[in-house]
């Protein structure tokens, strides 16, 4: 009758571990964000854009896609927060409803190549022979373009829809993934910890998902961050040449596009905003990538 309760007790060790790791995660990242200035302010300019993608089409003041003669080319006013475009759209509401569609685009795009690039250069440094040769080939070959001409000849070849931007962003993207995963793969192959999972009877792909895997995901996160800036700023830079998303469809790249040519003539605002949008968000991300650096590295916590 006594031993019922030991058995509930040693079963409740090892969630009452994952609860205290998580605790202390929780405690070093408010340290961490709360003595660097720089990396609060990057995870508060983080909250405000997604809060801008989940909420901001359904607060903005206009209807982005509202077109109105009478109010062309207005200056910023306190109707019109950012001004108007050539067809008397508000700008304001049309830079935070882009903010949903640039920001999916790089979600998807870094999750994508995060699950296919990191997979493959697990594959590659744990098993090593063909699966590394397959992956390095691969890498190597993406490599030798130019990667943003190489995302304008993908999206040009299947078409400038939002599903090709995301395929030609995660593939431009593939060779940093495969070649981080693979480095600390090989690494940790044949560390302590994998050698007492083999002798447990674990087979490889067992290994490669359950122990070595988790083991680089704090460094893949870290990538991740880094890449989404790049992503943001791949999918306007297509969309300011005329290849990635169509208009009238609300998007950075294609706002500061319409409003390059009328700087000249006195209309700055059409461009300006939109540009510091884009911005802020790829600034916000790199910033983001110090930041969970310091905070999933084990060896800078106190």
């Amino acid at each position: 009758m006594t031993a019922a309760p030991a058995r509930t007790d040693a079963a409740a060790l090892p969630t009452a571990k994952r609860q205290t790791a998580l605790m202390a995660t929780l405690s070093h990242a408010r340290h961490v964000i709360g003595e660097n200035p720089v990396t609060g302010f990057s995870f508060g300019l983080l909250a405000i854009l997604l809060l801008c993608a989940l909420i901001g089409p359904s607060i903005v003041p206009h209807d982005p896609l509202s077109s109105d003669t009478a109010a062309t080319l207005q200056a910023p006013s306190a109707r019109h927060l950012f001004g108007t475009d050539q067809l008397g759209r508000d700008i304001f509401s049309r830079v935070i409803v882009a903010t949903r569609l640039d920001m999916a685009i790089a979600i998807f795009s870094v999750t994508l190549v995060f699950v296919v690039g990191g997979l493959s250069g697990i594959a590659a440094g744990f098993f090593g022979g063909w699966a590394d040769r397959i992956v390095g080939r691969i890498g190597d070959t993406i490599m030798a373009f130019p990667l943003f001409v190489l995302a304008m000849g993908i999206v040009a070849a299947l078409g400038n829809t939002v599903t090709n931007i995301v395929i030609a962003t995660a593939i431009i993207n593939f060779p940093l993934y495969a070649r981080l995963a693979r480095t600390e793969t090989i690494i940790r192959r044949d560390v302590g910890y994998v050698m007492a999972a083999r002798l447990t009877g674990n087979s490889d792909l067992r290994i490669a998902l359950t122990t070595i895997m988790p083991n680089i995901l704090p460094l893949m996160m870290v990538q991740m961050s880094l890449t989404m800036g790049y992503a943001i700023l791949n999918a306007a830079g297509l969309s300011f040449i005329g290849l990635g998303v169509r208009p009238p469809t609300p998007e950075w790249g294609i706002m500061v596009a319409e409003g390059a040519g009328s700087i000249i003539s006195g209309e700055w605002w059409i461009a300006l905003f939109p540009g510091l949008a884009l911005m802020l968000a790829v600034f916000c991300f790199n910033l983001i990538g110090d930041g969970l650096r310091d905070i999933v590295d084990p060896q800078r916590r106190t």
